[in-house]
């Protein structure tokens, strides 16, 4: 299987200046080489050099099934600066979901510590609450619903491995293709899209807004139940 995606990079860019780069990940591949044998972009961030003489690299990560906005730094500056964003939630993140079912409420804000367990087959692992685990916040709100699924926005307050998946599951509402945390399979795979991301990179200037559009394997579900996108 190749190492790389057979597209190229510099067509999915949202946003880009002497810093930082935010790319429209596509959902399937892993944002760096693992012990998968996944397909992943990290062999193509040559394409996003753009005159400077090193590969950009990850200023935080997205599961290899989530597609959107996933942030790149271009220089070891920049990277340090986006760590320090990143580590103290300083940047804002939502996040669409199509989930099963609906949460209790219509939002709400959910406090769930979490915590790594071992579970038998494929999967390895997964994220579960508990109250020895580390703190997790997710705001969500219902944007649309039918009597078997939902569109729900999505903003971690904290960024821990896999907690949109595992907070959602915890709600009873898992994300629909998330077979690792009870998401009924879809031939889609999972319904979970990095929309949005908030950069404040100056002081003394607004913030940066990026969006990344619905895709195309999420379109789909959109319109079968006449969800509108709210690209606008």
């Amino acid at each position: 299987m190749p190492s790389h995606p057979p597209f190229d990079l510099t067509n999915r860019v949202l946003y880009r200046d002497g810093l930082v780069l935010v790319i429209d990940k596509p959902a399937g591949f892993a944002v760096h080489p693992g012990p998968g044998k996944y397909e992943n972009l990290q062999a193509s961030y040559a394409q996003l050099r753009f005159g400077l003489p090193r590969d950009p690299a990850l200023a935080h990560r997205l599961d290899r099934e989530t597609s959107g906005c996933l942030v790149l730094g271009r220089h070891a500056k920049a990277l340090r600066k986006l760590g320090t964003l990143f580590k103290n939630n300083k940047i804002e993140k939502t996040y669409w979901a199509v989930v099963c079912g609906a949460p209790p409420n219509s939002q709400g804000t959910l406090s769930a510590p979490l915590i790594q367990q071992k579970v038998g087959g494929s999967f390895g692992y997964k994220m579960m609450v508990d109250d020895d685990g580390q703190e997790a916040i997710t705001h969500y709100v219902v944007k649309q619903s039918d009597k078997n699924f939902s569109w729900v926005e999505l903003k971690p307050i904290t960024g821990r491995t896999h907690q949109l998946r595992a907070h959602m599951a915890h709600m009873g509402c898992p994300i629909v293709g998330d077979t690792r945390y009870g998401g009924a399979a879809h031939d889609a795979g999972m319904l979970l899209h990095a929309r949005q991301v908030v950069l404040p990179l100056a002081a003394t200037k607004p913030p940066i807004v990026v969006k990344a559009p619905l895709p195309e394997h999420m379109n789909h579900m959109f319109d079968q139940h006449q969800w509108g996108d709210e690209s606008g």
